[in-house]
């Protein structure tokens, strides 16, 4: 697909399958379904980097990120979460932080969002498109410490309650 982003490519691939009724090469569900598993293992790394960061630099390490692993909802979809949880957002009872990888049972492939963040198109087949999606994850985390602040306060990231690192401008 030549020269374009990451994100812009995986659009690419996103409208191509949309136009081709496919995704990736797979046309059943069962094989829709075996790339989403495979998809989600390719991620993990990607996911655990973009939480990793937000941990270390909204949360100054107070964090812990947990995976699912592929689960089946009720209704017949199949989701994987990686979720950042720590001490201030526990006791807020304010959803975690997190990347939600879901193909719900009557969508035509999978996407991507956060608790709080819409969806975004999960098109990864090999490593070089999960390293292409960790920008999209940081998005995802971001979007949601954003919209968890928003929801509750500011004094839910250690990182804004701590003594300044920097003394101001």
């Amino acid at each position: 697909m030549g020269m374009c982003t990451p994100i812009n490519e995986a659009l690419l691939r996103h409208f191509t399958d949309l136009r081709d009724g496919t995704h990736g090469r797979a046309v059943t569900r069962e094989d829709k379904e075996r790339l989403f598993v495979r998809a989600v293992e390719l991620l993990d790394p990607m996911a655990h980097r973009a939480l990793d960061e937000a941990n270390a630099d909204l949360l100054l390490g107070t964090g812990e990120v947990v995976a699912s692993g592929v689960t089946r909802s009720r209704e017949g979809g199949l989701n994987a979460m990686w979720s950042l949880t720590w001490p201030e957002q526990r006791e807020s009872g304010v959803q975690p932080i997190a990347v939600v990888a879901h193909y719900g049972r009557d969508f035509h492939h999978p996407h991507l969002r956060g608790n709080t963040v819409g969806d975004w198109p999960l098109n990864v087949f090999d490593e070089a498109d999960a390293a292409g999606q960790l920008d999209t994850l940081r998005v995802i985390a971001a979007g949601d410490a954003h919209n968890l602040v928003f929801q509750e306060s500011y004094r839910l990231m250690p990182a804004a309650t701590a003594p300044a690192r920097h003394p101001a401008p």
